[in-house]
């Protein structure tokens, strides 16, 4: 049986910590006092429940919650983090997926999938100049990806199962 009580109670402290720090006035922590911060509190709780009651399916949503939030937090405080950048996000997704994969062994593909399209965009200007004639020819891909991923995606839902 898992222990439910997890969630909640980091939920409950985490919330708690944040709200006493907050109103204690501790200047160290009026740079954390944001909302980000609240998004890391859920994350972690999720992460607890997913690895301290053995609840897989909690990984994924902590890791995006922690992730999202750490990256909120940071994206305005260290000026060479990507700021506001959607490969960013899918990549946080990524790791989610894998961290998951390793508890339960499914979702490999779409850890896989999410972590391509994280890189590409992230680096597309780094991989276009590498092929330097072809860039035009990659600026013309570039314009239709998001039909592409239309295409394979109503694939996989079509596709019957043999």
């Amino acid at each position: 049986m898992k222990n439910q009580r997890i969630f909640p109670g980091i939920i409950l402290i985490g919330f708690g910590i944040y709200f006493l720090l907050q109103q204690a006035g501790v200047s160290f922590f009026q740079t954390f006092s944001t909302w980000p911060t609240l998004i890391i509190i859920v994350g972690l709780a999720f992460l607890g429940q997913g690895y301290g009651a053995k609840d897989a399916e909690s990984i994924l949503p902590g890791v995006i919650m922690f992730g999202f939030g750490l990256h909120f937090l940071l994206a305005g405080r260290i000026t060479s983090w990507p700021h506001n950048h959607i490969g960013m996000l899918i990549l946080i997704i990524s790791i989610g997926f894998f961290l998951r994969f390793q508890r339960t062994n499914n979702g490999l593909f779409q850890a896989f999938l999410f972590l391509i399209i994280s890189v590409l965009l992230l680096f597309y200007d780094q991989i276009a100049g590498y092929f330097g004639l072809l860039q035009s020819g990659m600026s013309f891909i570039w314009k239709f990806w998001p039909a592409l991923l239309i295409v394979v995606g109503i694939y996989f839902l079509l596709k019957r199962k043999k």
